[in-house]
């Protein structure tokens, strides 16, 4: 415990600084105690503000959020005794060290001595040896960079081990996340997690002061999940390059199975028609479809690039915007769509399969309606060929003021109170605009089918959007429906 009476130079200074006067300088007289855990630094902040009567716009918590340079204390103002204004200031042993020496920079309390204690100097060579250890994780220098920033500039939060030990991580991690810091093994073999004594899920987001238990099977087996963005399972760069790593070290035979596994359940999820999956492969630098699925296998490629490059082989371009709720797009559109060796014509989308930006499709010259645009798997479509060929044409996706097209879904869940709420809660989340709605329910097996008619803006809002539903406590499945 030690105290400081500020100079005055310093006074007249923050005053310049703030533009107040005297009486609005609360740290004239201040206090510092040090502690030994950052448990103990919130227990010491709350035996202060017990005892005297804190000035709530003066507190300031840099554990939880440092100052960009990394200076890390808790301050607060109190009333003290003959009604003075007193500041404290409380921190750890080692972040007061960091604090006078280090290079977050209270140098001796403002002094002018720049040498960097031995502890401090070792902390950083520690730091750079572990931004080593991220290169040998990673590889890729856009993630390494990503690990970086993470690692320097977000906001941290800090978390404790059964045993007390403090983990430092980005705000928004998962105890995934926090496994993976603790060790690459614990990691691997994670299960489940406790916070504060509570099963949670592993896409649970940590706050300051959680305690985190892993729980553990036996042998290592991550989950191709993980490296899904959509669900949530991991914030950090670091984490998501572990798990990489683990799926790379299988062979080649094993990462083929798995990727065409995931392939082809994305492409029955999201009913996708027939596509050259050679063309998707090379737009993606990569020679052949086997090289694609082992990509997917080894988490190189992620199922959501492989939708986006069929979408942007199909003609379309994807525009990241955010959707305001608005009334259902009309089916007519008189753009948006390139009729080879004619131009512009007046086009409908097909009612019976909706086919969106991403699908291949066909066109059907009516007779009083222009061209009918069909998947070119819809059952329709092919009846109508082999009646008419003559009136089909080919056709495909391109540049279009339309922002959304129709689409059918299905989920089915286990029947529970607050299901479909739930489900339109993520509808809404995601900015979907919901045009029609159905439930059965079967009292047999306890299980509720939704069939939803939506708009999204093409097939990668589509996936990320069955992700989120998939999610859903009870949900067991999520998928569109193959209409025609």
């Amino acid at each position: 415990l030690t105290w400081r009476a500020k100079h005055i130079f310093s006074i007249w200074r923050k005053m310049q600084r703030k533009q107040v006067d005297f009486s609005q300088i609360y740290d004239v007289r201040a206090i510092r105690i040090l502690v030994d855990s950052v448990r103990d630094c919130y227990a010491a902040l709350g035996l202060v503000h017990g005892a005297f009567k804190s000035i709530p716009h003066e507190f300031d918590d840099y554990i939880a959020s440092p100052k960009p340079n990394g200076y890390r204390s808790l301050h607060t103002a109190v009333i003290g005794p003959q009604g003075k204004v007193v500041e404290v200031q409380i921190r750890t042993h080692q972040m007061h060290d960091e604090a006078e020496y280090g290079v977050c920079a209270h140098y001796k309390y403002k002094g002018t001595d720049t040498d960097i204690s031995g502890e401090a100097y070792e902390e950083k060579i520690a730091w750079l040896r572990q931004v080593l250890d991220w290169h040998d994780d990673v590889g890729d220098l856009r993630e390494l960079s990503d690990a970086l920033r993470q690692d320097v500039l977000e906001d941290r939060i800090y978390v404790f081990t059964r045993d007390g030990h403090v983990i430092d991580l980005p705000a928004g991690s998962t105890p995934l996340d926090f496994a993976y810091k603790v060790h690459t093994e614990i990691g691997h073999s994670c299960r489940g997690a406790k916070v504060n004594r509570k099963i949670v899920p592993l896409t649970y987001r940590l706050k300051v002061g959680d305690q985190v238990d892993i729980l553990r099977q036996t042998e290592a087996r991550p989950s191709r999940d993980w490296l899904n963005q959509n669900l949530g399972y991991l914030k950090t760069s670091r984490a998501r390059a572990k798990v990489q790593a683990w799926f790379k070290q299988l062979d080649r035979d094993q990462n083929v199975s798995a990727g065409k596994q995931l392939i082809d359940a994305e492409i029955k999820r999201l009913a996708l028609g027939s596509f050259d999956l050679r063309s998707v492969a090379e737009s993606l630098n990569l020679q052949a479809a086997e090289d694609l699925y082992a990509a997917v296998g080894a988490g190189d490629v992620r199922v959501s690039q492989v939708v986006g490059a069929v979408s942007r082989l199909s003609g379309v371009t994807q525009r990241e915007l955010d959707l305001e709720p608005r009334q259902a797009s009309p089916q007519e559109r008189t753009d948006g769509i390139q009729i080879r060796g004619v131009g512009q014509l007046l086009t409908q989308i097909a009612t019976c399969c909706h086919p969106v930006p991403g699908d291949m499709i066909v066109g059907f010259i009516t007779k009083n309606r222009g061209v009918s645009i069909h998947r070119d798997d819809c059952g329709n479509a092919l009846s109508l060929e082999e009646e008419h060929p003559e009136r089909m044409i080919e056709v495909s996706w391109g540049e279009t003021q339309v922002e959304t097209y129709p689409v059918e879904i299905e989920v089915s869940a286990y029947d529970r109170q607050g299901l479909l709420r739930d489900v339109t809660s993520i509808l809404a989340n995601e900015r979907v605009n919901v045009t029609g709605m159905s439930t059965q329910t079967d009292a047999t097996d306890h299980t509720a089918r939704l069939q939803l008619s939506i708009e999204v803006d093409g097939l990668s809002q589509l996936s990320q959007v069955l992700d989120r539903v998939q999610q859903i406590h009870n949900v067991i499945a999520a998928k569109r429906i193959r209409s025609g």
